[in-house]
């Protein structure tokens, strides 16, 4: 578990930072200048930042590559001034990046497929990944040392929402 994890975390940082390193040079800095050297450790002027809401489905530690990377000013660097804003659900999330109230809706595919499927106009459409399995736990009252799915046979499962936990 600590290796998914390791490597879930490695995996998105790399992301992260390859995504914050993409980036347009201009003909001037591919050309460089013969009489200046010294010309690529000069700072690029600075642009104005962009505005941009990322709304987010929940805090979790899975996502803290990206917490170190607003923390650690790699969004500025590419001249973005990100607000993060927690949405506390994927349905409060859609809501806010189809209202206009957030830019990106950080979430899961679902709320976009029923989006989707109840005819809406205006779907979203997912354009990224950053985890490739949930960040969700199955947890029990009592100890159960030789657990098998066939244990919750005739129990009741809470899960995240009505409808979404099938067994």
């Amino acid at each position: 578990m600590k290796k998914r994890l390791f490597t879930l975390l490695l995996t998105t940082a790399f992301a992260v930072l390859t995504l914050s390193a993409c980036g347009e040079k201009t003909a001037q800095e591919t050309a460089g200048n013969a009489e200046e050297p010294a010309a690529a450790s000069k700072p690029a002027p600075k642009e104005e930042l962009s505005d941009v809401t990322l709304n987010e489905v929940a805090h979790s530690i899975f996502y803290a590559p990206m917490y170190v990377a607003i923390e650690e000013g790699y969004f500025e660097d590419e001249n973005i001034r990100l607000e993060l804003v927690c949405g506390f659900g994927a349905d409060k999330v859609m809501t806010a990046v189809l209202s206009g109230e957030a830019d990106i809706g950080f979430m899961g595919s679902e709320s976009s497929i029923y989006t989707y499927n109840e005819g809406a106009n205006d779907y979203v459409v997912n354009f990224a990944q950053l985890t490739q399995r949930a960040g969700n736990f199955l947890v029990a009252r009592e100890e159960m040392p030789e657990f098998a799915w066939n244990d919750l046979k005739g129990n009741t499962v809470l899960g995240g929402r009505k409808g979404v936990i099938h067994i």
